[in-house]
């Protein structure tokens, strides 16, 4: 019993003694930036005597650190309903008020500001006394723990005891390739997956996977977390029946989307039981759900709680003002990087100006800092199964190039997530398997329009006999971080053309998704032949199968179900491309399949087109505005990969590859069979007993 007391009371000495500290570095901040700052006074307007003065800093700080600590989270809480980003635009004004009433609240009314200098006072003291505090808890192994394991309270509440068995976290890094990573861990540029792969004593392998042709996140993710991604042809399409443009990044269509998988599936997801989905495109069927896109659209409630992650996060003062005080650096740096590129005269490069630098800081910030912070929550409430989706390198690249400078710096910020995340692993109730993977990758290479000085919608527009414009438009260009911008503003998730619902006599609908082109024509209810659209443009299909920035294209016919189209007159019926490629040779083994797979989805486009493909620099030709891609074949933008522990058997035999997201979700199922964790209540398909 003397023991425990002993310890207690220890305990107790140690947390008192950070506080004092803490409350002493904030004084002698606020004596400081009193003495700098001429609008911020703490004496009287008489004088003071420095005792007296160093008294009323005292009591400042001491009021300011209680109101934070007292007052804050129930500011957040109430402006819960502001736009995310709203929310980290008022920190820094919330935190000056905060301080005013500090001052205010001094008897011997002495002390005041004006509200800009109380705006850049708080902000300091906030981050001084964060970056105190923190130091000394890591210092304090024992402390350390306790802090993590209160965030965990908060986190789980007064639930189940947490089962002894592993958990399993999937951290998926959007965008990046295998072989980019495989070169980031060779040189050093990520750290703590050069640790796990370290062939001396490695604790985690790396695999490849092949994705299908539509090589982007909502195919992928959906595949993943919910077992089928059937139907979904690209990034966006035009669906005949419904009239309706369907986005992967929006909403309405992710919600939809996740509909139809649950239902072809039978089962709600990866998650289903003890899961959290974090920043994610889909659920996965999880219970806990914070900044998931398909469910950003609903009413807040007990059941929909997207937007529970920034609460969270944001009601700890320090974090708010940390990340606002990021997010600003990071506008800086990509403005500063943009204006260097364009001095330079970088090529390829695409226009980085209007709101991309706030999008890019969102994503490489704000996201970053809410999910990895959910992440760890999840983690110390133990709970079984967690997705996240971290989609930082995926906006970069896309503006900057895959291998440019500005991505490897993200590599780098990601490599420190990830290496935290281990850590509060370390403080976890139960243990955890580590699992990191890719959705695509990323190819490099100019976009369409820069090269030839037209658009795809230019060229359709030329095939079909139509006036073309004489200066061609830029083609809107979707990526994840501007979806999960546009929910944490709250603003539609449609753009111009996305909006776009055509009548039944309107002109061919071109949409891009990266290297992939879709035409649709809105008056035919059915896909169209390639004898229909020859009949009713002689011209288009021959302008389109020899441009030199197209490899191939797909097509219904009557008289062989499906072809792939080339130049000089090429037409391979889908069912002898394995003994001839034709076209599809450059794209590498797989193409075949996955071409005849997308043949087969109900709402595949009249005209399926793929831009061409070097293999001897790996470039394709984006027809949006990237020059960082991907959406389609060609080059490492379809060879994701998949990190896992040795403790995990190994996602495929010798010999064998990972196809499709769907094989990766029936790998990522079984891994959490192995370990006792959440059944997903289904029986193996035929498909599935035939692979096993």
């Amino acid at each position: 019993m003397r023991g425990v007391l002993g310890r207690r009371w220890r305990r107790v000495a140690s947390q008192v003694g950070r506080s004092v500290t803490v409350w002493a570095v904030s004084t002698l901040t606020m004596l400081v930036l009193a003495g700098i700052l001429p609008d911020f006074q703490l004496q009287s307007p008489d004088g003071d005597s420095a005792t007296r003065i160093a008294v009323t800093a005292a009591f400042g700080a001491g009021a300011f650190g209680v109101l934070s600590a007292l007052v804050w989270p129930l500011l957040v809480r109430l402006l819960l309903l502001v736009p995310a980003l709203v929310l980290g635009l008022l920190v820094f004004f919330l935190n000056g008020a905060l301080l005013l009433v500090a001052l205010r609240l001094n008897p011997a009314e002495r002390g005041g500001a004006a509200w800009e200098t109380a705006v850049v006072v708080a902000a300091v003291m906030s981050a001084v006394a964060s970056a105190t505090g923190a130091a000394l808890a890591v210092r304090d192994d024992d402390a350390y723990r306790r802090r993590l394991y209160r965030l965990a309270d908060r986190r789980r509440g007064a639930g189940p005891a947490c089962p002894s068995t592993p958990g399993t976290v999937f951290l998926q890094l959007d965008g990046v390739g295998h072989d980019l990573l495989r070169d980031a861990v060779a040189t050093g540029l990520m750290p703590t997956l050069a640790r796990w792969t370290d062939p001396e004593r490695p604790t985690h392998r790396l695999t490849p996977w092949r994705t299908d042709w539509s090589s982007q996140t909502g195919a992928s993710q959906l595949g993943i977390l919910h077992g089928s991604n059937h139907d979904v042809p690209a990034f966006r399409w035009y669906e005949k029946d419904s009239r309706e443009v369907m986005v992967c990044n929006r909403p309405t269509s992710a919600a939809e989307l996740q509909r139809r998988a649950v239902e072809a599936r039978g089962d709600g997801g990866l998650l289903t039981l003890d899961g959290a989905s974090r920043g994610n495109l889909f659920s996965g069927g999880a219970d806990e759900q914070a900044l998931v896109l398909s469910i950003a659209t609903r009413r807040r409630s007990r059941e929909n709680r997207s937007r529970a992650g920034y609460f969270a996060y944001f009601s700890d003062p320090a974090n708010a003002v940390r990340t606002a005080l990021s997010f600003f650096a990071e506008v800086g740096r990509e403005l500063g990087q943009s204006t260097r590129a364009r001095l330079r005269k970088a090529r390829p490069r695409v226009s980085r100006g209007g709101l991309y630098p706030f999008v890019r800081a969102f994503a490489t910030v704000v996201e970053r800092d809410v999910v990895v912070a959910a992440v760890m929550g999840d983690m110390l409430a133990g709970r079984t199964a967690v997705y996240a989706d971290l989609v930082a390198y995926d906006e970069v690249a896309h503006h900057s190039g895959p291998a440019s400078r500005d991505a490897e710096k993200v590599l780098e910020r990601l490599d420190r997530a990830l290496r935290l995340i281990e850590k509060v692993a370390e403080h976890a109730p139960r243990p955890y398997r580590l699992v990191v993977l890719s959705d695509h990758g990323q190819s490099p290479g100019e976009t369409f329009r820069t090269r030839y000085g037209l658009t795809l919608g230019d060229l359709v527009r030329a095939g079909c006999g139509l006036p073309v414009p004489r200066r061609a438009r830029r083609t809107h260009s979707g990526a994840e971080a501007r979806a999960a911008v546009r929910a944490a503003l709250r603003m539609p998730g449609d753009s111009r053309d996305e909006r776009h619902r055509p009548d039944r006599h309107s002109e061919p609908i071109v949409l891009a998704s990266g290297n992939l082109g879709l035409i649709s024509f809105p008056d035919v209810p059915h896909r169209m032949t390639k004898e229909e659209i020859d009949a009713r443009h002689p011209a288009l299909l021959t302008t389109l199968a020899n441009h030199p920035g197209i490899g191939f294209l797909l097509v219904r016919s009557e008289r062989h179900g499906g072809v792939v189209l080339g130049p000089f007159g090429t037409e391979i019926p889908l069912d002898r491309l394995d003994r001839d490629p034709g076209p599809l040779a450059p794209f590498g083994p797989g193409a075949a399949d996955a071409v005849r797979r997308t043949h087969t989805f109900p709402h595949t486009a009249d005209i399926m087109v793929n831009s061409m493909y070097d293999p001897a620099d790996g470039e394709v030709l984006a027809f949006e505005e990237q020059i960082g891609s991907h959406g389609g074949l060609g080059g490492a933008q379809g060879l994701p990969f998949l990190l896992s522990p040795l403790a995990l058997s190994t996602p495929a035999e010798d010999g064998t590859e990972l196809v499709g997201a769907e094989h990766v979700h029936r790998v990522l199922r079984r891994w959490l069979r192995e370990s006792d964790g959440p059944q997903v209540p289904v029986e193996p398909t035929a498909e599935e007993e035939r692979a096993a």
